[in-house]
Order: C-alpha cells, then structure tokens, then sequence
C-alpha cells in the first residue's frame, strides 16, 4: 500500500510539476518578450525614410544599453539591398534571420548566431511610409536574464515538489501504518488464545475491523462446539463398544476352549482400539481448550506412586524442574507418562530415571532404562499401531501408538533414542511449555 502511494504521488506530481513548469517559464518568457516588442513598436514609430532613400530614427531609443557595445542589447533594421541600419551595441556584429522570409506579424525566436551569447529576437517587416522596401526591424536580447529567472522559478518549485512528495508519502506510511495498527492486536489477541489466556478475542478494536473479529469468535464457537459433539459421539460410541466387549470377555472367561481363547483375544484387541480411539477423541476435544495446564512434577510423582505398589521390583527416580508447566490437560498427560514409564518398567532391567527439564518452548520429559534397548531401525517402526517387538509379554502393540498420537495433537512430539547413562532406552517426550 506504502510503495503503490508512493508511486502514484511520484507520478502526480511529476506530471504536476513538468505542466506547472512549462507554465511558469511560459509566463516569463511571454513577460521578456513583451517589453521587447514595446521597444520593436517604439523603434517602427521612430523610423522614417531619409532623402536618399534609406531607413532612419527620429527619436534614439531610451536604453542605453544600445549605445554600449556588446551590452545584451541590440536593434537592427535591413532591407533594400543596404547596409543593415544597426545599434552602437552590435559594433561589428550583424543579426541575421534564420532563412529569407518575410514576417507580416511578429516573429519571435531564440538564436545562437552569436557563439558567446544566446539571443532571444523578435523581427516584423513593415513598408514605412514614402518607401517601397519591406524593412525588417529586429530587436534582441540576451537570454541570460531570463534564464536566470526560469532557474530561480525551478530552484524554487522542484524542491517544494520534492519536499512535499515527501511529506505526502510520509503521511500515506503512516496513515497505512496506523490504519493497520488494529490487525496488530487482533494477531497479539490470537496469540494469547493460542498461549491460553483467552478463549476470544475480547481487545476493544475500532469499528472497521469490529465484523471481522466478530465472525473470528463465531467460527472459534462454532468449531469448538463441532469438536465437543464429535468427542462426545466419540466417546458414546466407544462405551456403548465397551459393554458388549466386556459380555463378551467374561463369557469367555469361563471357556477354556480354542474358540473361547479367540474371543478373548480379540476382544482385548478390540478393547484396545476402543481405548485408542477415545483417548484420541477426548485429546482433540480437550486441545480446543487452551487453559489445559498440567504441572509435570506432579504428574509424574502420581504416576510414580501407582507403578511402585505394580512392580515393586523396579527402581524409579526422578529429577529436574518441579515447577515446569506443559499446556495439556492432566489426565492426558497421565496417560502419556504412564504409558512410557510402564513400557519402561515392562522392558527394562529394572531401573528407570525420570527427568523432566525445559527446552526452549518445549516441555521435556526424558525416561531412561536399562534393559536391552531397540535397534535404530526399530525405534520408528515401534510407533505404528500393533507392532511389537517383544511377544514374550503381555499387550497388544497399541501403547506407544497413543503416545505419539496423543502427543502429536497437542503439538508435541515423542521419539526413541539410546540411553547414555544406563545403557537401555531413552524416550524423550515433548510438549509445548506454558
């Protein structure tokens, strides 16, 4: 907008300036030639007809610029085949026309026949009377007084221009910059929605953008409503799943028959895509509300607590920054950390550090053990939905794969590496700080 004003006041008054200039200089050039050709009619009215036939004046012009040689002043009258009848300021020197003509009215040209002086002429050819011979009667001047006034005209009118070109595009920059100065607000105000300070838009914004918020917060309305009726769908559907699966399972239970052990296997299976599934659903529903804050510390002391009284055979510690804050609702970070540590506590050798420390934006938690590890080629591989790597012990491949899901829709990230310190896996999980 800044660069397309611009342009066009440069363009304005570029056009403005050459047609006010052509104006100017025109003024003054017609105002140069209008005293000159007062002295032309004053020297036709003083001419007569002397009795040898030639041209005379009766009257000597008042200037005396005409009676000082080389002066910037001259008059000349020539025809009849004589000597041009010429002022004391010529001395020697002779005007000439351009071509043989004849000028009826009054001629007006610039000539540089004089090579150290520019000349500005005016010429009209009269018949006096008593004479048969069209005199020509010319008049010129130097042009170094007019083109000092035309530079001075244009040392004052090219600055202004200038300056006020400069003072428009100015204006138009910061006309632009504070007529936008409102979506500067609306950005910040979407920021803090993002950081979780507010649900809306709520700054006090001028009227022109006023409709603009106004439709923000509806369609923010409207895709939070969407995304609770489809976590609600969601999670009706799985419960109603839940109930017969549950049927199913404890039919089996008392079976220990080959179609008994399918039923239940599949069952759990299916268990677990339901399982999946909500936590998926309910993870989106609660992303929607960016208030979701969860002190890490916490939840990982909780988790820790509940694992000791399961495997009271496995070392767990932890370290690192008690006050840290990740953005994501409690009971989804439980279910993350529980996930990774009980993974930790399954496949491990028996010990598992815990450290949870910031990383620029980001939330870390690291979880380390001492078992075997997994290969580099395995550590993406173990992600995907019903891999396992150890069919020894019990589970269904689904665990890790909620993990990064889960992670994922809250901005976060998870992934495998190899631990230094104890010599098993590391899975580092990240997730955006508050």
């Amino acid at each position: 907008m800044i660069a397309i004003a611009a342009l066009w006041i440069s363009v304005l008054l570029i056009g403005g300036g050459f047609a006010l200039d052509r104006v100017l200089t025109g003024a003054i050039t017609r105002n140069f030639d209008s005293s000159l050709e007062y002295v032309l009619i004053a020297m036709i009215r003083s001419s007569e007809i002397g009795p040898d036939g030639e041209v005379r004046l009766i009257e000597p012009l008042g200037d005396q610029r005409f009676l000082e040689p080389y002066s910037g002043l001259y008059w000349q009258i020539s025809g009849g085949g004589q000597e041009p009848y010429r002022s004391r300021s010529l001395w020697e020197r002779t005007l000439k026309s351009p071509k043989p003509h004849v000028d009826t009215g009054l001629h007006t040209y610039d000539s540089t026949q004089f090579p150290d002086e520019q000349l500005r002429i005016l010429e009209r050819n009269v018949i006096l009377p008593g004479s048969k011979t069209n005199w020509r009667f010319q008049i010129a001047q130097s042009r170094q007084a007019l083109d000092e006034q035309i530079r001075a005209v244009r040392a004052t009118l090219i600055p202004s221009l200038g300056l006020l070109g400069v003072g428009l595009i100015v204006l138009a920059a910061l006309q632009t910059f504070y007529g936008l100065w409102p979506l500067r607000h609306i950005r910040r105000a979407i920021a803090a929605m993002r950081g979780g300070e507010n649900r809306r838009v709520i700054a006090p914004l001028p009227l022109e953008v006023q409709p603009m918020v106004e439709e923000l917060n509806a369609l923010l309305a409207h895709n939070e409503k969407q995304a609770e009726e489809a976590r609600l769908h969601a999670g009706n559907l799985a419960h109603a799943l839940k109930t017969p699966l549950t049927v199913l399972l404890n039919s089996a239970a008392g079976s220990d028959s080959e179609l008994a052990e399918t039923i239940r296997r599949e069952a759990a299976t299916m268990r677990r895509q339901v399982d999946h599934h909500l936590a998926r659903a309910r993870a989106v529903g609660r992303r929607g509300a960016a208030q979701a804050r969860a002190v890490v510390w916490d939840s990982v002391d909780s988790v820790l607590r509940a694992l000791t009284r399961l495997h009271p055979d496995v070392r767990f510690d932890e370290a690192g920054d008690k006050t840290l804050v990740a953005r994501v609702e409690r009971q989804d970070l439980d279910e993350l950390i529980g996930n990774l540590l009980e993974n930790a506590a399954k496949y491990g050798g028996g010990s598992v550090f815990v450290t949870v420390q910031r990383a620029g934006g980001m939330a870390e938690i690291l979880i380390e053990d001492d078992g075997p590890g997994i290969s580099p080629a395995d550590r993406q591989r173990i992600f995907d939905r019903g891999v396992r790597l150890d069919s020894g012990k019990p589970g269904t491949g689904l665990g890790l794969a909620i993990v990064r899901d889960v992670a994922e829709i809250y901005g976060g990230s998870v992934a495998l590496e190899e631990s230094e310190d104890l010599g098993g896996t590391l899975v580092r999980l990240k997730l955006p700080a508050a």
